[in-house]
């Protein structure tokens, strides 16, 4: 053995005697193996398409390989409980939003888990309105056209939601308007495309995702978002609030660990998904689904969220959203 190699070799085994780490060395951060990103929802869903472009993402910056898992079912609560129960090292993301895991703490008699207690944000990414949209041929040109006739229909006006963002944003403006239409659920948003456009339900609100596509294809016209200011990628759609309905309704998206994950894996997925979410094509491709980047430094992000957890309460509330069991 070199001179060299011996004074390396006596330097490392003395780091290790003491604990401390020799420059370049790998600190206990994540472990070695497959990070996995776990989707909420099934493959090809819109869901799906976030999460498994943040991957790609987050492998390019980490050049860790990264598996998505879809675990589907109870309207996110299946994904929510397995990642709570991961063993907390790192290699577990939920990729979900924010809104949803919130949401889920209060359309449940007995949720699985505490969602305010089980996990630890990672970091936000992207913030979205819902949309209240009219079929693509409606005569109805605005918010005000729609207000007007639906107080003429009264409880004979119905509307379609399919998720309970949707649910919320839709009540809040029914009770700001002062009407009395009726709430149309659905599973899925597909599934009130055929009424809408029928004639069956009046107006409907939707994700972006499903919406601005529908709109494209001059199925659906779209009246109005549901935030408080305007989305940058639809500063030409109005707000509720702006036209007399105030709400500040998002559905946000976000990365969770488990609660118990080590500070220096924390940290480590924290620099990697950061740059991922920092990356302008990652911005531009939020825009193109109705969204915008909303990267809130960490404590920032525990705070909303816990907020979150709390203004679902009066959401479910307002909405009369019956519990689940």
């Amino acid at each position: 053995m070199s001179l060299l190699s011996r004074r390396i070799f006596t330097l490392g085994m003395s780091a290790a005697a003491t604990g401390l780490a020799v420059p370049g060395a790998a600190r206990a951060q994540v472990p070695a193996g497959d990070i996995h990103f776990i989707c909420a929802f099934a493959a090809g869903s819109g869901a799906d398409v976030i999460v498994r472009f943040m991957a790609e993402k987050v492998r390019a910056v980490s050049g860790r390989s990264i598996v998505v898992e879809n675990k589907p079912g109870a309207i996110g609560n299946i994904a929510t409980e397995y990642v709570a129960r991961a063993k907390p090292d790192g290699l577990t993301v939920l990729v979900h939003g924010g809104s949803s895991l919130a949401a889920n703490m209060h359309l449940f008699k007995n949720p699985p888990v505490d969602a305010g207690k089980a996990f630890e944000i990672v970091g936000t990414l992207m913030r979205q309105p819902v949309l209240l949209v009219v079929r693509g041929d409606s005569p109805l040109k605005s918010v005000a056209e729609l207000t007007a006739e639906m107080k003429k229909k009264g409880d004979k006006g119905t509307y379609g939601t399919a998720f309970p963002t949707a649910r919320v944003a839709a009540a809040l403006y029914k009770e700001r308007a002062g009407l009395q239409t009726v709430d149309v659920a659905y599973k899925t948003s597909a599934d009130w495309v055929n009424d809408l456009n029928s004639g069956a339900i009046d107006f409907a609100v939707v994700d972006t995702v499903f919406g601005l596509a529908q709109a494209k294809q001059g199925r659906m016209k779209v009246l109005a978002a549901s935030t408080a200011d305007r989305i940058s990628a639809m500063k030409d759609t109005p707000t509720l609030t702006e036209l007399g309905y105030p709400m500040d309704i998002a559905g946000w998206w976000a990365t969770f660990v488990p609660a118990a994950t080590p500070k220096p894996a924390l940290d480590q997925l924290r620099e990697w998904i950061g740059k991922a979410g920092a990356d302008p094509a990652t911005a531009e491709f939020f825009a193109s689904i109705g969204g915008e980047s909303w990267l809130l430094p960490p404590a920032e992000a525990k705070a909303t969220y816990l907020k979150e957890i709390d203004a679902w309460g009066d959401y479910v509330r307002i909405a009369k959203i019956e519990k689940q069991g």
